[in-house]
């Protein structure tokens, strides 16, 4: 497993960038525009981290830009924890047989979500191309919140 990224939910992505980027010193890796989906991501890295960040060996912030308005109380405005995993499928099952929940199953062999015991979404992604569905995953729903 290999951490990859924090992700925050902002509310104004130019003010967000100008404090990440021009007051921490955070560089823009690279941003995903989505008019269907209408939100923004941005990922930034810190200077160090220049080089490794543009082969996304580095662990990166995600801010998240959502163009519908969105007053983000108790926590919301906090995203989550991502993971590379070698094996989605694996890992979620060995999760499972621990006792945690699958908020959300990866049924598309690519994502998958849990919640820490402490109310925090952790994801999962898949390295490389997405897996093949494989059951029980594409027949799971959805539990909880993720």
């Amino acid at each position: 497993m290999r951490y990859l990224h924090t992700m925050i939910r902002v509310r104004d992505l130019d003010e967000s960038l100008d404090f990440f980027c021009n007051k921490l010193g955070l560089a823009e890796n690279n941003r995903i525009v989505s008019e269907a989906g209408r939100f923004t991501l941005v990922y930034l890295h810190a200077p160090e981290d220049a080089g490794q960040a543009a082969k996304m060996h580095s662990p990166l912030l995600e801010l998240t830009y959502n163009w519908d308005t969105e007053n983000y109380g108790g926590g919301r405005n906090f995203g989550h924890l991502a993971f590379e995993v070698d094996n989605i499928y694996e890992t979620c099952q060995k999760l499972m047989d621990a006792g945690v929940v699958i908020n959300r199953p990866p049924r598309d062999g690519r994502m998958a979500f849990i919640r820490s015991p402490d109310n925090i979404s952790i994801e999962f992604l898949q390295k490389g191309a997405a897996l093949a569905p494989a059951e029980p995953w594409p027949s799971m729903e959805n539990t909880g919140t993720w």
